[in-house]
């Protein structure tokens, strides 16, 4: 019997077995060949329907090993223009793994396509990327191994107009060059880039054999006459990323590539941006020269990914490493790129802001990016011309501030520049070295990150930002959550829960925060003090510290406030969480500065606004050493203690009770 149990168990087993094997060999039983699975697939219906109509791609897969690269019909509906099903058909069979740097195409001249990798290791055909899981390999009816890889953008070769009558097949870069106007990039023109090519004898360059990026200027980009004298060989070479095919969807963004002008008198690199949907190109001249400045040159790509045979060219809409512009006119040639919003409010409030940039000998702009105004704190204050001009007058500086200079600043504390009416201070901080290096600015209780910094120009410099500076969007406990210079005092507020009430929207908060290097200062001058204030078991303590320095009212009070109400009675009593703070505050060469039990503590930044308040950041804490005082109220830290001396005793009382 129990044997027969077990026979039987086997069978059952052996049959779930055959089930599942069957199950697997399914879709291949289904779609004996890929034709086939590409005639059932209804996601892939439109390329097989261009299939079917092309007689080589027909006889290629009845008779051949192949490769097809497959739009989804999604794809299909993003793209404009002709297909051609034979720059997606390659006759040799590859599975992903085995994909080379180049695969030649079946099309007429057999123009390549190009394989490369994102960051996160996807694979990219050109400027397709494949979707792994859809990839198949199948047999045709002759036995000839075939594979289909499923991608998400149809497949564009270089192509010339219908107009044309001479055939252009599968040029390299300076032939594209040469023959531009007879190509299909829309309505671009090349000569006066292909003209100082030509004159600095640089056509080597471009018909170098490999895989190469080429980025070309096109004619739109020299309107200014003299523009196009300032295009030397060195520069030419700056437009050039030898032995790398960069495509704009597998592009690293943000990740610096070495041109052919990168050499030991000057070094210039490339790299990829993005903003608002728009792809730019960077050249960062790292070490200059007499003739070629040093600095960031943004050039919108204006037609991207034009495969040729030596690479990818990409148009742009002006030189690269040409400095020639000032700020000003740098902002109105942004009419349509990555600052139109900026450009559109400054023209919107007047126009006069531009006017002064105009007349200023040297200038830094913090340019929110166009994505930056799409905030919702700032729909109720756009239209309110007085206040938008103080808002863009918060982004202008009177001098050339590059992160050079704001690393110089940085050095022994968090740099402070004023802006461009003296009142306002913006605050540059720098985190994190090399390539994870990010620096912010703090302006009107914004904490922006300049996301593109350095776009010089002829009278200063641009720094793209990712926040509109002035308009808060954040609750006081946001913007001490956030602030890097304010970690200690929020660490402070986590320990007794004291930070949960700082995020409630119905008060109003005058919060005097002490920055980090105060506690550090605190440390030196007050040891024990310190110690114990950032010890949990101390939470009582720091949670009554922190309630001395949070002023709860009807309003918030600006610096300017404080200044004026101490002029009126010599001192200001200020209601508090758990009683009031008596001080004065005055302001001195510019700067204030707030006196409180016969110490002077200075406003590091004041009037940092928040949605429910304002922060005064201040330079050393509300303090004194007899704050921290080892009471009935001590914490576990101080039951422990007494714990010890108490059994300190009972030993000492055992001892003497045996000796005597």
């Amino acid at each position: 019997m129990f044997f027969h149990k077990c026979t039987t168990s086997a069978a059952v087993v052996s049959r779930l077995q055959a089930l599942l094997v069957l199950c697997i060999a399914l879709p291949t039983l289904a779609h004996s060949t890929i034709l086939e699975k590409l005639r059932d697939d209804p996601d892939l219906s439109q390329f097989y329907s261009l299939l079917e109509q092309n007689v080589v791609a027909n006889y290629t897969l009845s008779l051949r090993s192949c490769t097809l690269f497959v739009p989804t019909n999604e794809a299909f509906q993003r793209h404009h223009g002709n297909t051609h099903v034979l720059y997606h058909i390659a006759t040799v069979a590859m599975s992903q793994d085995q994909l080379s740097k180049t695969i030649i195409t079946d099309m007429d001249g057999n123009p390549p396509l190009y394989v490369t990798k994102n960051r996160n290791g996807d694979v990219y055909i050109n400027n397709a990327r494949i979707i792994p899981s859809l990839s198949v390999v199948l047999s045709n009816a002759a036995g000839k191994r075939q594979v289909m890889h499923v991608i998400d953008e149809v497949l564009v070769p270089l192509t010339t107009l219908s107009t044309t009558k001479t055939d252009i097949i599968n040029p390299d870069a300076f032939q594209f060059l040469q023959q531009a106007d007879l190509l299909n990039i829309g309505e671009n023109r090349l000569r006066t880039y292909r003209s100082q090519v030509t004159v600095m004898r640089k056509e080597s360059l471009y018909q170098s054999p490999g895989y190469h990026t080429f980025l070309i200027p096109v004619d739109e980009g020299f309107k200014q006459t003299t523009r196009s004298s300032l295009v030397d060989n060195k520069v030419i070479d700056g437009h050039v990323i030898l032995n790398n095919v960069i495509f704009t969807s597998a592009a690293q963004m943000e990740t610096p590539q070495t041109t052919a002008a990168f050499e030991d008198n000057l070094k210039v690199t490339v790299s990829f941006y993005e903003s608002n949907g728009k792809v730019y190109a960077k050249s960062n001249t790292i070490i200059g020269d007499g003739k070629h400045a040093s600095g960031v040159v943004l050039a919108e790509i204006v037609k991207a990914n034009i495969p040729v045979r030596n690479g990818v060219v990409h148009l742009i809409h002006r030189p690269l490493m040409v400095i020639d512009t000032t700020v000003a006119q740098f902002l109105q040639d942004n009419e349509n790129g990555a600052l139109r919003k900026f450009y559109e409010v400054i023209m919107d409030i007047g126009g006069e802001v531009l006017d002064d940039i105009n007349n200023m000998g040297e200038v830094t702009i913090l340019a929110p990016s166009n994505d930056a105004w799409n905030a919702s704190s700032l729909n109720n204050i756009i239209r309110n011309r007085e206040k938008m001009r103080q808002i863009i007058n918060m982004h202008i500086i009177k001098e050339r501030l590059n992160v050079e200079k704001i690393r110089q600043k940085n050095q022994n504390m968090i740099a402070q520049v004023p802006t461009v009416d003296n009142k306002t201070f913006l605050y540059f901080n720098i985190n994190g070295e090399g390539s994870n290096q990010t620096i912010t600015v703090e302006g009107g209780g914004v904490n922006a990150t300049l996301v593109q910094a350095d776009v010089t120009q002829t009278n200063g410099y641009v720094h793209i930002i990712d926040k509109v500076l002035g308009v808060p969007y954040t609750t006081v406990f946001g913007k001490i959550e956030s602030d890097p210079m304010l970690s200690d005092t929020f660490k402070l507020g986590q320990f007794s829960n004291f930070n949960e009430q700082l995020n409630n929207t119905q008060r109003r908060f005058t919060y005097f925060v002490p920055r980090d290097k105060g506690w550090q200062k605190t440390e030196i001058d007050l040891p024990s003090a310190h110690k114990k204030l950032f010890m949990k078991d101390f939470a009582y303590h720091s949670k009554s510290i922190l309630e001395r320095h949070l002023v709860i009212a009807d309003r918030a009070f600006t610096m300017k406030d404080l200044v004026a109400m101490t002029a009126e009675s010599d001192s200001i009593v200020l209601p508090t969480f758990r009683d009031s703070l008596k001080v004065k505050v005055e302001e001195e060469a510019g700067r204030y500065v707030i006196i409180w039990n016969y110490k002077k503590i200075n406003v590091y930044r004041p009037d940092v606004e928040c949605t429910n308040g304002i922060i005064h950041v201040i330079d050393y804490p509300l303090l004194e050493e007899k704050d921290v005082v080892v009471g009935g109220i001590g914490g576990s830290y101080q039951i422990q203690e007494n714990i010890y001396i108490l059994l300190a005793n009972i030993f000492m009382l055992a001892i003497a009770k045996f000796l005597y």
